[in-house]
């Protein structure tokens, strides 16, 4: 053989060997979708929607450059979950992400196959959507904690606040079937500590005013907002009707924030936050029924003192210095 055949006869090697090493090289790596299913509205959620994606930054993931999120919302409105979670399973999406009982129950109706990642839900064991915490089966993990012990225990603070109240009220959206065995609960709590309960309901901001507007009929003493979704969306909105009305009251961290007497609850940011770990583990290859739900077990109580001032209330000392935070 010639040099220059030899020559060209190496060149030719090399880059047939070359060429499939460059093309494979080449192929785009996909980029992981995640269809967020949002019970409420994008506004009453952007705190918690904030601490997701800064927990999926602090694990390396940058959306829009190495991470897909497709957002629904269905505006408070229960009814347009399933077709919302349809919608997502059909653009094919890596992984769900939702919270509450009603989203996560749309999610697994939706799909048996995409792995769903709940932020957060009130005991997903009682209201089946796990079979249990260590091992929760099928296709769902991620965060719950017990919101009928959560509203009972709110009951009890109450008590100690003021001991002579008699009359609660408890504002409750009947599209949440969690609600159920959250009244059973604070029932049973209410007995022992001699406290007449009087459930009203809400389904949306719309009925808010009505709802009020039954409980001066009924005289209450106090108030407890249970940590349905579309409340806690509305904490703004609910906290400025009880100051309207000059109630004590109790909710979630968002309430006595926005101007609520007490909150007793969990970090719900901190719960969105603590998601991106689920979602890193199964995007790495990690199946949900693999992945023990874990359940929150910390919970803060928040006293508003500014707003007991504005009321003429007096705090007792030993709830004060129980207090997690208190709001001045």
């Amino acid at each position: 053989m010639k040099p220059g055949a030899a020559v060209l006869s190496v060149i030719l090697a090399l880059t047939l060997l070359a060429g499939p090493l460059t093309g494979h090289a080449q192929q785009p790596r996909k980029v992981p979708r995640i269809g967020f299913l949002g019970a409420t509205t994008e506004a009453g959620h952007r705190s918690r929607v904030e601490a997701f994606r800064q927990g999926l930054r602090a694990l390396g993931y940058v959306e829009g450059e190495n991470l897909v999120i497709e957002f629904r919302w269905a505006e408070g409105q229960y009814d347009r979950l399933p077709a919302l979670a349809a919608e997502l399973v059909g653009l094919k999406v890596d992984l769900l992400v939702t919270y509450g009982t009603p989203g996560t129950q749309a999610a697994k109706r939706a799909t048996t196959t995409i792995p769903i990642v709940m932020a957060t839900s009130g005991d997903a064991v009682a209201s089946g959507l796990i079979t249990s915490l260590a091992r929760p089966g099928g296709n769902i993990t991620g965060s719950t904690y017990f919101s009928p012990e959560l509203n009972a225990k709110q009951l009890e603070l109450l008590k100690e606040a003021f001991p002579g109240l008699q009359r609660v009220a408890v504002l409750q959206n009947p599209d949440n079937p969690a609600e159920v065995q959250v009244l059973h609960t604070m029932a049973l709590t209410a007995t022992p500590l001699k406290l007449e309960l009087q459930s009203f309901e809400a389904r949306g901001p719309g009925d808010f005013e009505s709802a009020f507007t039954a409980m001066a009929k009924w005289r209450i003493g106090a108030l407890v907002i249970t940590d349905d979704s579309m409340l806690i969306a509305n904490a703004g909105g609910l906290a400025a009707l009880v100051a309207q009305r000059r109630l004590p009251a109790i909710g979630f961290k968002d309430f006595a924030q926005a101007g609520g007497l007490f909150a007793y609850g969990v970090d719900l940011p901190e719960l969105f936050r603590y998601a991106a770990v689920f979602v890193d583990k199964i995007l790495k290859g990690a199946k949900p029924a693999d992945l023990p739900v874990e359940r929150a077990t910390k919970f803060d109580l928040l006293i508003n003192l500014k707003t007991a001032k504005a009321l003429g209330l007096t705090i007792p000392q030993s709830l004060l210095m129980r207090a997690d935070e208190v709001i001045e």
